[in-house]
């Protein structure tokens, strides 16, 4: 049987007096049988005999990334999360005029480590190597990204280990050069001047502007929560990167829970 595309669905028949449904959404297979669904697994990692009847064995390996039946890597095989900077929430008090300011993008956070893309906790994303030509040797902070409303599209296409042709939905959306001591304005013109001299076909320099002040900020949260949007971040101007929860980093979600807060 051929494999299914991308918003197929078929039936199979198990031990239960219904066909079992299998499905493909966004790379992401499933199957209503109980084994499928009462896994502990996430659900891009879970496999079944239907699916393997369906798709073959060795193709679950590729997907899942492990040989069936193998058993998880040992705690001191786990990877080591990556030192990034990571966000604290605006308290509505703080004036956020002359920081800068972008859109909060509902993708996955990703490191790019001068060699591979690397999630908060450490495990690799296996992006084709036709998606991260022209990306630099040195680290860049990013989201991989597809648009608004599209997380959980992004999370199929990104956690799966078989660097499918999806990859070609995705952007990195580059936000900072850890690598560079310097200032947070100085970090964004290395970014620029990296897109400009490689041109990444699948990156780009994530746009930020001049916050003016609190209304400046909660007209520009209105507008992208209109259009879908998960919010806006707020960057201390001149700050270091910090490998760590910091203040001159802030999150900013909703209208209403800025000025409650």
């Amino acid at each position: 049987m051929p494999d299914l595309r991308d918003g197929e669905s078929t039936f199979v028949q198990g031990s239960a007096s219904k066909p079992y449904v299998l499905k493909n959404i966004g790379g992401v297979y499933s199957c209503s049988c109980p084994a499928w669904r009462n896994q502990s697994l996430p659900i891009d990692r879970r496999t079944c005999k239907h699916l393997r009847a369906v798709r073959s064995d060795g193709a679950e390996e590729l997907r899942v990334g492990q040989a069936l039946g193998e058993q998880p890597a040992a705690a001191k095989d786990k990877p080591k999360a990556p030192p990034l900077l990571l966000a604290e929430t605006w308290d509505g008090v703080l004036d956020p005029t002359g920081w800068l300011l972008s859109e909060k993008l509902d993708g996955v956070r990703a490191l790019w480590d001068g060699k591979v893309f690397l999630s908060r906790l450490g495990n690799r994303f296996y992006a084709p190597d036709w998606f991260t030509a022209g990306l630099p040797l040195e680290p860049l902070d990013g989201e991989l990204w597809i648009g608004r409303k599209q997380f959980q599209r992004t999370v199929s296409i990104v956690r799966r280990q078989d660097q499918t042709q999806h990859w070609q939905e995705v952007r990195f959306q580059v936000f900072d050069a850890p690598a560079h001591d310097a200032g947070f304005e100085s970090r964004l013109e290395v970014v620029r001047l990296v897109m400009e001299l490689n041109q990444p076909k699948f990156a780009a320099l994530h746009p930020h502007v001049l916050c003016q002040g609190r209304d400046h900020l909660l007209e520009e949260l209105a507008r992208v929560n209109d259009l879908g949007g998960e919010g806006l971040m707020l960057r201390q101007p001149g700050s270091k990167y910090e490998p760590c929860r910091s203040s001159t980093l802030l999150k900013v979600k909703r209208a209403l829970d800025a000025e409650r807060a």
